[in-house]
């Protein structure tokens, strides 16, 4: 196995991942704190359901589903998968073209239940 080769500090035209992280940080956050409560709560309900169904899904899986509607901004699905990913409900199972049109098939993060969360829903 090769190991990415890692610089003590930042190398001039390249970005910060610090800076990077700290952005993503502050828009996750902006983002979270302009999604209505309703929106949230359905979204969570419907990350919950697929992660009890143990297969793995993306956003649109959702509205495909029927069980959330499309966010006012696709900045919504960020901190609404972050918040199941933290709270054990849901963990990264690889990545897949989208099947939004909107994003013309770029790569999205796929996700399932944790195995610790179904077990906790069957019981």
């Amino acid at each position: 196995m090769t190991e990415q080769l890692q610089f003590p500090e930042a190398v001039q035209g390249t970005v910060d991942p610090l800076a990077g992280d700290a952005a993503k940080t502050a828009g996750m956050s902006l983002a979270a704190a302009n999604t209505t409560p309703e929106w949230a709560d359905a979204c969570a309900a419907a990350i919950e359901e697929m992660a009890r169904r143990g297969v793995e899904f993306q956003a649109a899986d959702l509205i495909a589903e029927g069980l959330v509607d499309e966010p006012d901004s696709p900045s919504r699905w960020g901190p609404a998968f972050l918040r199941a990913s933290r709270a054990g409900v849901i963990e990264a199972a690889g990545v897949a073209q989208s099947k939004r049109a909107t994003v013309h098939r770029s790569l999205c993060r796929t996700w399932r239940g944790t195995a610790a969360y179904r077990a906790r829903s069957a019981a």
